[in-house]
């Protein structure tokens, strides 16, 4: 029984092991992307500006660009998906990359419509 402060448990890792420990076991067989680092860096930062920016559009009550942005960001994610690597998108790196990338084009399509086929209130 582990005493509180006790640390005899824990077994130090290489940083190779780390490394094992924190891949993705669905992209275990994916070759390494093609695309330089800078690049995939690149779209994932587009992707993280769209997505603020729609939040902070939707929280500024406009919820209609807000939602647009929202979903053309998750659109992008979904394409993105195919050409970054599991460890540079990190948590949005959920499952395979087919299975990851119309989850998040399907969302995407879904609140673009959502947002386009709502009638607005001022019509």
């Amino acid at each position: 029984m582990a005493v509180e402060g006790d640390r005899a448990d824990l077994v130090p890792l290489s940083d190779a092991e780390r490394h094992a420990l924190l891949a993705n076991p669905h992209d275990v067989d994916v070759p390494a992307s093609r695309v330089t680092k800078n690049l995939q860096m690149l779209s994932v930062v587009l992707f993280l500006v769209v997505i603020i920016a729609g939040v902070v559009l939707i929280l500024a009550d406009h919820w209609r660009k807000g939602t647009v942005a929202v979903g053309g960001g998750m659109i992008w994610l979904g394409l993105i998906r195919w050409w970054v690597d599991s460890r540079i998108l990190g948590v949005f790196a959920v499952r395979s990359r087919k299975f990851d990338s119309v989850f998040c084009i399907l969302v995407g399509v879904l609140l673009l419509f959502v947002s386009i086929s709502v009638d607005p209130l001022d019509s």
